[in-house]
């Protein structure tokens, strides 16, 4: 009896897990100079800080990927990631995963200073991934 509610329990933590993820915001990041590398980490702390405070529940994971690491060669091909590139993978609709590119987004924001206006529309790519 105690084998069978253990290995239930089990296998219920595992399907609550893989349900649990709905996306990925990945976070590619480059060996830069002082002044560069400092800007790119208030960029990496912004967005994880809004990943973390509009999914408190994990089912949305932010992920610093470092270009320079040989284990993260085929993933930054293939997301043709540079250095403060941003992309959001969704879950997969009809076998395609649903990967979006919000760079030119969040640089926008940045540059204007407006970091609601960051976590607005980060909130909002977001949600449309894991829809």
């Amino acid at each position: 009896m105690k084998k069978t509610l253990i290995l239930a329990l089990l296998a219920l933590m595992s399907v609550t897990v893989v349900v649990a993820q709905k996306a990925e915001v990945l976070y590619f990041k480059a060996d830069m100079p002082c002044c560069k590398a400092r800007a790119c980490n208030n960029l990496e702390a912004d967005i994880k800080a809004v990943v973390e405070k509009n999914y408190p529940k994990g089912n949305v994971v932010f992920k610093q990927v470092r270009i320079a690491d040989e284990a993260n060669k085929a993933l930054v091909e293939k997301h043709q990631a540079k250095a403060q590139t941003i992309v959001i993978v969704g879950k997969k609709k009809k076998k395609k995963q649903q990967v979006i590119d919000v760079s030119e987004v969040v640089r926008g924001c940045v540059r204007s200073g407006d970091k609601t206006e960051l976590e607005t529309k980060l909130v909002e790519v977001i949600n449309k991934a894991i829809k």
